[in-house]
């Protein structure tokens, strides 16, 4: 089952609500997320991968937050498979284990931003969501200053071609 929840939180710096997109095959922990972070964030939560692509079709996140072992697929692979489609969203790891080679996995395939144990502490997750929003808010900044960079180059040319011609 597929849960969103809108939040009438503070807007971060020029982006609107941070929208994450939490997936656990537990969904004590999907009820906890939400009631812990819904003030805060834009909140949508997946009971599985699957489900988590379907709202990843349908919408854009600023983060994507996993959980590594869930039935139909690991929290690595599920990372791996969307970050060509999807990779503008910062990935977070979350996982009940003290599992190394996931960890390994996690930073070489799947470009994971953290990796945080359960139980996590809201305080630190808090933190750490507005670190990675940051991160997300740079590289899209960067992006667009790239673009005027080309486009500004680009104008360029075509004067130094104009006045090349006259």
């Amino acid at each position: 089952m597929i849960h969103k929840e809108p939040n009438d939180s503070p807007k971060p710096k020029n982006k609107g609500k941070i929208k994450i997109l939490y997936i656990d095959d537990e969904e004590n922990n999907l009820v906890a997320f939400k009631a812990a972070f819904r003030k805060h964030y834009n909140v949508a939560t997946a009971l599985s991968t699957k489900e988590g692509k379907l709202l990843l079709e349908c919408e854009q996140f600023h983060i994507i937050i996993s959980d590594q072992r869930m039935p139909d697929q690991t929290g690595v692979e599920f990372f791996e498979e969307i970050r060509l489609k999807y990779p503008d969203p910062i990935r977070i790891l979350l996982t009940g284990f003290a599992d190394v080679e996931a960890v390994i996995a996690a930073i070489n395939r799947g470009e994971v931003y953290r990796y945080i144990n359960k139980p996590w502490s809201n305080e630190d997750l808090h933190i750490i969501i507005n670190q990675a929003f940051e991160i997300f808010a740079l590289r899209e900044e960067n992006q667009q200053l790239t673009a005027d960079l080309y486009k500004a180059n680009e104008q360029l040319e075509f004067l130094l071609r104009q006045k090349l011609l006259s």
